[in-house]
């Protein structure tokens, strides 16, 4: 029986295929303590599951960072918001946070962290501890022979792949170049320790030389030749909750028994803090199309003017209804995105940032969804776009196809197997 720590900062997207990891690990005998925001406390000791808080509490859901989320989701200076405005400002608050779990007593013989946990190989280095780092999204390798789709430009990236790997490989340095300076708190914080220069910590660095785990399905991406080493495609871990905890509303049951499958609307766990026209455009859409809906609005208030045929919900788990749906819009998230994917439904993408625009190029690529952009999103274009995917058997087929053969990989298990291997 080991002790396994688990750390992670970010929204549901990073957490719930974590929590799905941690509950087969308990499962298999080992000690599993999470180490991650204070506002996921509730939900992990409900399942039982060892909490330890991890600063800063920069999670979507946490209401003192509502005010924050309008920022971190624009496409242009999102992310030096998130790394350079909320993270590394909190960097030593996180080194102790996760020291102190890691060192125990009783210690631990295993860390696993996901990105944004930029201490963790600096603790790892330390204590001379095996850890492992987990990736949601093929976006976070920056592969020159996978360019990603970068969200300031997101139209580039098309153009740049098609040059091949020698101009791409230039682009990603340049990015890196323009990025220079996000990690410096990390390099000085390295020195502070007596630890030797690592590499960057915001994109190389942040890969551990015992194992990543790149948790999405390999219809997503293939292991790519400038990938670390010591990486493996597991499939997704899904989880989102138990029946008995999110059952289905009984009014929607009632909806979804009574007639056609609906369009979906939904806008995961943090773009829907900032919905802005999102939902009363698709309520419209809908109507243009006479196509029965379901919103799922978190805790925003209903759209004006719904009729019988549209339904709003705060919420419903992603695995209960995609499968019901005709059609899937949706922002992109890699957890929504995941779940799209194993409904075996198609889907409109209208991505916000980080890697949603790269999650979106794929499902297109993939042929199994269309995009269209948050600046156009509109009742009538949103419209156009949805009878477009209703009217494409080809895309319903492959939309079927790639959902046989998400539902048919064991994420969960995969990774597990690779950190059993790893303690071993």
């Amino acid at each position: 029986m080991s002790r396994i720590v688990l750390a992670t900062l970010g929204s549901l997207g990073d957490l719930h295929p974590l929590i799905s990891i941690g509950l087969e690990l308990r499962r298999r005998g080992h000690v599993v303590r999470f180490c991650t925001s204070e506002t996921y406390r509730r939900k992990l000791l409900a399942l039982d599951l060892g909490f330890d808080p991890l600063r800063p509490d920069a999670t979507p859901e946490n209401p003192a960072m509502a005010h924050l989320v309008k920022e971190i989701m624009d496409p242009r200076k999102g992310a030096e918001r998130l790394l350079r405005g909320v993270l590394m400002p909190e960097l030593r608050a996180t080194y102790e946070d996760l020291l102190r779990v890691v060192s125990g007593p009783p210690g631990a013989d295993l860390l696993v962290c996901g990105e944004l946990v930029y201490p963790a190989p600096l603790i790892a280095e330390k204590l001379r501890i095996p850890w492992a780092t987990y990736i949601t999204a093929p976006m976070s390798f920056f592969s020159k022979h996978d360019l990603p789709v970068l969200p300031p430009v997101p139209r580039l990236a098309g153009v740049i792949r098609n040059l091949g790997p020698t101009v791409s490989g230039g682009a990603i340095r340049m990015m890196k170049f323009a990025t220079r300076n996000w990690g410096e708190p990390v390099r000085v914080l390295r020195k502070e320790l007596g630890l030797p220069t690592g590499k960057d910590p915001i994109y190389e660095g942040k890969f551990s030389p015992c194992q990543v785990l790149a948790i999405f399905s390999p219809v997503m991406a293939n292991a790519q030749l400038d990938w670390p080493p010591a990486t493996i495609v597991t499939g997704f871990p899904f989880y989102d909750g138990s029946p008995e905890d999110h059952p289905l509303p009984s009014e929607l049951a009632r909806f979804l028994d009574a007639g056609d499958a609906p369009l979906v609307f939904t806008l995961g766990s943090s773009a829907v803090l900032d919905p802005g026209q999102f939902y009363s455009e698709s309520a419209q859409a809908a109507q243009f199309l006479k196509r029965r809906a379901v919103l799922l609005i978190g805790r925003n208030p209903p759209p004006p003017g719904l009729t019988r045929d549209i339904i709003a919900l705060p919420y419903v788990r992603f695995s209960e209804i995609f499968p019901r749906a005709a059609t899937i819009v949706h922002q992109g998230g890699i957890g929504t995105t995941g779940q799209a994917l194993r409904a075996g439904r198609p889907m409109l993408v209208m991505p916000y940032n980080f890697d949603q625009p790269d999650n979106a190029a794929r499902m297109v690529r993939l042929g199994v969804g269309r995009i269209i952009s948050r600046r156009s999103y509109s009742a009538r274009r949103a419209a156009f776009h949805l009878e477009k995917l209703l009217r494409d058997p080809a895309c319903a087929v492959k939309a079927k196809e790639i959902g046989l053969r998400v539902q048919g990989e064991d994420g969960t298990a995969t990774a597990c197997d690779a950190l059993q291997k790893l303690l071993r």
